[in-house]
């Protein structure tokens, strides 16, 4: 103590703290180079005469704004504002930083289908091999998009998840008087599923869906219910019958798991058969690809309540239930890690942004922000934590945008993220 305190080096902490500086992170110029050439192909919706700002400088404050938590136009703004000094190192601004209005109604008007071929070629770029990647499609309302006075609903779209990855590989907007059905194969004749696994919830069971997957060269898992009132009746009753008979005499695949949090229990079984083992199945024909029969038990033991669900699924998977089981499983990846995170972190059921092409072009630029934050992995901590550490650290938010528009030229073992 007669010594005071030892004075640590500035290395000593680094060490201490589990830190090493990064060898290299792409420049900031080179990101913006990057983000202007990917969505250069965006028409600008404004006459000549009154665009005040570019057109990239709008894109990319947006963009990142939305990154950092931004969740409308007088955020997007206000990021702006704070940031001024920093964006005009590698931003024109030639009239400072552009206004709400100006955001609202630059995106009321882009073309959210030009915007959606951006986004996919961006996407091309991030996304690996799709060989085995099991990718989940299902809609999301946004509730906060309805407009009351102009007879205006909530806007409903369909996204393509990519599990392993964590990436929203595609989004397609639902039209007004249509359904998911229409939907699905928009969705996916804009994507490279070959080596696939498409899973979809009954309202996209439907033969054409199968028949187009399989065309793809991909394979699928659909959920049967009583959309399809014959066929789910008949295999329901068939699963019942061969479990109380234990499935004597029946080529049965089966996996079963237990597993504990959130102060429950639950168990999940499942039973796949090939589909040769009901002979006078209802018009398996119909079905392209289809070889097996699945039935999954969740019974769920909770403090106050037990709830047993039977789910029934058709897949042109080879009749394995360790993989089924899986598949089925990271189906719900789509709604845990990114409906749920789009509503909690990105707040977007809250977004009040109704009024034109906004709504569709916002849902996508939240995706686009999802998708950067989601590609750096080096500092753990949840997507909140993330996302405010780019609104403070501007070498953060360079680092997340050399991840997803440069390339991680990181390693993670000697990342400043390690923190």
């Amino acid at each position: 103590m007669s010594q005071g305190f030892e004075t640590k080096s500035a290395d000593t902490i680094e060490n201490w703290r589990g830190q090493r500086k990064p060898k290299e992170i792409a420049d900031i110029a080179s990101i913006q180079q990057s983000l202007v050439e990917h969505f250069a192909p965006i028409k600008d919706p404004r006459v000549e005469r009154t665009k005040k700002h570019q057109l990239t400088d709008i894109l990319v404050i947006a963009i990142l704004a939305i990154i950092a938590g931004a969740q409308g136009w007088e955020d997007i703004e206000n990021y702006g504002i704070s940031k001024q000094q920093w964006l005009e190192e590698f931003l024109a601004l030639p009239n400072g930083i552009p206004s709400d209005d100006t955001f609202r109604r630059v995106f009321e008007f882009i073309d959210p289908e030009a915007l959606n071929r951006c986004f996919l070629q961006w996407v091309e770029t991030l996304v690996g091999s799709m060989g085995g990647e099991i990718v989940p499609i299902d809609g999301k309302t946004i509730r906060g998009s309805y407009d009351r006075n102009q007879g205006q609903g909530a806007l409903h779209v369909i996204s393509a998840w990519a599990s392993e990855q964590r990436l929203v590989l595609a989004q397609v907007k639902v039209e007004d008087k249509s359904n998911e059905i229409t939907a699905i194969p928009a969705l996916l004749e804009l994507l490279d599923i070959t080596g696939a696994i498409i899973t979809i919830d009954a309202m996209g069971t439907q033969s054409e869906i199968a028949k187009q997957i399989v065309a793809k060269k991909a394979d699928y898992v659909l959920a049967l219910k009583a959309n399809h009132p014959t066929l789910h009746s008949q295999v329901q009753q068939w699963f019942e019958t061969a479990v109380v008979n234990n499935f004597i005499d029946i080529d049965v695949s089966y996996d079963k798991r237990i597993e504990k949090g959130h102060h429950r229990t639950e168990i999940r079984e499942v039973w796949s058969v090939p589909v040769s083992v009901i002979p006078q199945l209802y018009q398996p024909k119909v079905w392209v690809g289809l070889q097996t029969l699945v039935m999954v038990v969740r019974l769920r033991h909770l403090w106050n309540k037990t709830t047993r669900e039977v789910q029934f699924s058709l897949t042109s998977l080879h009749s394995d239930a360790q993989l089924i089981a899986r598949v089925i499983r990271k189906h719900w990846g789509i709604e845990n890690e990114a409906h749920w995170i789009l509503d909690c972190t990105f707040a977007e059921d809250a977004c009040r942004i109704r009024s034109f092409h906004s709504p569709q072009n916002f849902a996508l630029l939240r995706r686009i922000a999802l998708n950067a934050l989601n590609c750096e992995k080096t500092y753990k901590r949840s997507l909140r934590q993330k996302m405010k550490r780019t609104a403070m650290d501007n070498s953060y938010m360079i680092q997340v945008l050399s991840c997803c528009f440069i390339g991680n030229t990181l390693d993670s073992s000697e990342s400043l993220c390690q923190a």
